[in-house]
């Protein structure tokens, strides 16, 4: 786990809600508090479509971005909000792979990054689940890694804070 300050919100917020550099992240989680507060459970209601075969379980970013962009945009800075995103299935298999780690993609629960805004700031925290105990730190270790590439590749600036 490591714990990233994001320096340049607008930046951010651009690739966040304007951007398809987060859409192919799964979307566990979402709170949004402007005038309201505003509860977002990824999770994929299946019963609401004709063919829920293959849909994964929870959103993808792409399906909810525009949802959250009419909340977020206007005059007034929201006063906090978090997103809870996680790699699909098949890209975390695929991270085991080309990282070559010593883990079964069914062994791991997800590969998280926590986005947080509230009065300290805008905020990444990435967070490793696995399904069974290991002591092997090389799956977070690859994750933490990865996420500041990523982020380096897309031109979002930030800061290692711990």
């Amino acid at each position: 786990m490591i714990a990233l300050k994001l320096t340049s919100p607008k930046n951010f917020m651009s690739h966040l809600l304007l951007s398809e550099t987060f859409d192919h992240f799964l979307l566990i989680e979402g709170e949004i508090t402007t005038f309201n507060t505003f509860h977002i459970d990824g999770y994929m209601q299946k019963e609401f479509f004709e063919s829920p075969e293959g849909l994964p379980e929870y959103s993808p970013w792409k399906q909810t971005r525009e949802f959250c962009h009419s909340l977020i945009r206007g005059k007034r800075t929201p006063l906090a909000f978090k997103f809870i995103f996680s790699l699909s299935a098949e890209n975390i298999a695929r991270f085991i792979e080309s990282g070559h780690l010593d883990f079964k993609p069914d062994d791991v629960q997800g590969l998280y990054m926590n986005i947080r805004f509230d009065e300290n700031g805008l905020n990444c925290v990435t967070g490793t689940s696995l399904k069974t105990f290991s002591m092997d730190k090389s799956l977070e270790k690859g994750w933490d890694a990865m996420v500041q590439r990523f982020f380096t590749k897309k031109d979002i600036e930030y800061d290692v804070v711990a």
